[in-house]
């Protein structure tokens, strides 16, 4: 059983840029990658730079969690943002909102003492517990 099955999570130990680089990885039942499951299962795209800071800080997303940030893109381009930064709890995604791309991923450990430049915005999202 997978982690998917288990916690309804994506397991970040499966990301990969493409089945090349990582011939090990392993995927989920339908045989996609981490990266190609988030860019298919949502509105969002993720840059190879996001997708590499998702595994390296262990940073997994469900369900949920894409929701809550697709919708944060929406607010910010509904008010014209270009570039927002989305504060997910004690999580960070900088998105390029006109491509919808998650640029990159940023988890409570390394957001302390760090600069975020060339934002025009910053979604906070309501996380449930």
């Amino acid at each position: 059983m997978d982690v998917k099955h288990l916690t309804g999570r994506i397991d970040p130990n499966s990301i990969s840029r493409n089945k090349e680089q990582r011939p090990n990885a392993q995927n989920n039942s339908e045989g996609l990658s981490f990266s190609e499951v988030l860019n298919r299962e949502s509105k969002l795209n993720f840059s190879g730079h996001a997708v590499k800071r998702l595994k390296s800080r262990f940073i997994s997303m469900d369900s949920r969690d894409m929701q809550r940030l697709e919708e944060a893109v929406n607010r910010a381009e509904q008010k014209g943002s270009k570039d927002s930064l989305v504060l997910d709890g004690d999580r960070a995604f900088l998105v390029n909102i006109s491509s919808k791309k998650v640029i990159t991923a940023v988890d409570m450990m390394e957001l302390q003492d760090k600069v975020f430049t060339n934002i025009d915005s910053t979604v906070l999202t309501k996380r449930e517990l």
